[in-house]
């Protein structure tokens, strides 16, 4: 256990902050506030973070660098969006399999944002193939399926998240038994809310890692399933 928290309610207020005055200006002008009170304790708890994903899962990756790390950037993509807000109102990261690729990447995620912190796993929209392939093993090792997803463990941290097909996707039969979880178009999980006292708490690294542990299962069979070790 770190011998203080990670983060500080000025993490939060940041935020709350930048979400009262999105644009470029107000930002400009906070920058250092935002790398010393945001960024830099993030990148912290990350680097922290490495040894414990490391046991877990030696294929995953928790890299602490500002730039093409496992930081996601502030800035939003603001091409193709009607809301032309540039930045995100909440600090995130994703643990990435070292093997994968774009669109069939298993990974852990942790989402901060005031009062509605959150952690999660798993994959988010895969490419057609990928998708397929995860339905298919499904289907193949069901009981395997079935014994990850209903373990004690995994039911009292987590819950499956997404969004599903409202009919069963072609090649596969509408009674299966698990037709729900073969309906999904997004095979993740995510943690209930947690508190901003939450993720301030000196223990907030040991609530992480907890969930890591927890879902380890379910990211290995997606890795399986998309063909990663």
């Amino acid at each position: 256990m770190p011998d203080k928290p990670f983060f500080e309610r000025n993490f939060f207020k940041f935020l709350e902050d930048l979400e009262a005055h999105n644009n470029r200006d107000w930002f400009q002008a906070n920058k250092e506030r935002y790398e010393t009170e945001v960024r830099d304790p993030f990148l912290r708890f990350i680097a922290f973070l490495q040894p414990a994903l490391k046991k877990i899962d030696p294929h995953y990756v928790a890299d602490p660098r500002p730039v093409g790390g496992s930081m996601m950037r502030i800035y939003r993509d603001i091409r193709f969006s009607k809301d032309k807000s540039p930045y995100k109102t909440f600090v995130a990261a994703h643990f990435w399999h070292s093997g994968g690729k774009d669109g069939a990447t298993p990974a852990y995620y942790l989402h901060l944002t005031p009062g509605q912190s959150s952690i999660g796993s798993g994959i988010w929209r895969p490419e057609p193939n990928a998708l397929k392939n995860i339905r298919k093993a499904i289907v193949k090792n069901g009981e395997q399926w079935k014994k990850i997803t209903s373990g004690r463990d995994f039911r009292s941290t987590c819950g499956m998240a997404g969004e599903s097909l409202q009919r069963p996707p072609a090649g596969f039969e509408a009674d299966h038994p698990l037709i729900e979880d073969i309906k999904r178009k997004d095979f993740i999980t995510s943690s209930p809310h947690l508190s901003d006292r939450e993720v301030c708490a000196k223990d907030f690294n040991g609530t992480v890692v907890d969930y890591f542990r927890a879902t380890a299962p379910f990211l290995k069979f997606l890795s399986s399933a998309v063909g990663l070790s």
